[in-house]
């Protein structure tokens, strides 16, 4: 499957974390929501973020170090820019964050409530014109 996902994250504590070219970044404690889209294969990208052993490569892989998934949610479908956009209106963006090769703010959000998270995240999708399906982080549906 081709399409765009969403990772709900959970930061259990306040971090600083050095965050490749972007520099050291602060992650407060609470709940934040990273949207990537993976047109070669779905499944793959977001078995490659659950993973713990991989090449650091993408900003998430910084903070993935630190954090853990809990959540997420995929859907057929290009849609990243237009939902960070939609979650930009809803939830904090860190700025610059996952969006180096477009022109969105950021493409991670943070918010304390995880079910505001969920909620925002959800919405996104649907008003992106996006069927959003959540999958457990172990990747059978939800």
């Amino acid at each position: 499957m081709r399409g765009t996902y969403a990772l709900i994250i959970q930061v259990p504590f306040d971090a600083e974390i050095s965050v490749g070219a972007l520099g050291r970044r602060s992650f407060p404690a609470g709940y934040y929501v990273y949207v990537g889209s993976a047109m070669g294969g779905l499944a793959e990208r977001v078995g490659r973020h659950l993973r713990r052993e991989k090449r650091i490569r993408w900003h998430i892989d910084y903070l993935l170090m630190r954090a853990r998934v809990i959540d997420v949610i995929v859907a057929e479908g290009r849609g990243e820019c237009r939902i960070a956009g939609r979650l930009a209106e809803r939830l904090r963006p860190v700025e610059g964050f996952g969006s180096s090769d477009c022109g969105c703010t950021s493409h991670l959000f943070y918010g304390r409530d995880l079910l505001e998270v969920i909620s925002a995240t959800a919405g996104a999708f649907r008003e992106s014109g996006l069927k959003p399906v959540g999958v457990r982080p172990h990747g059978e549906p939800g």
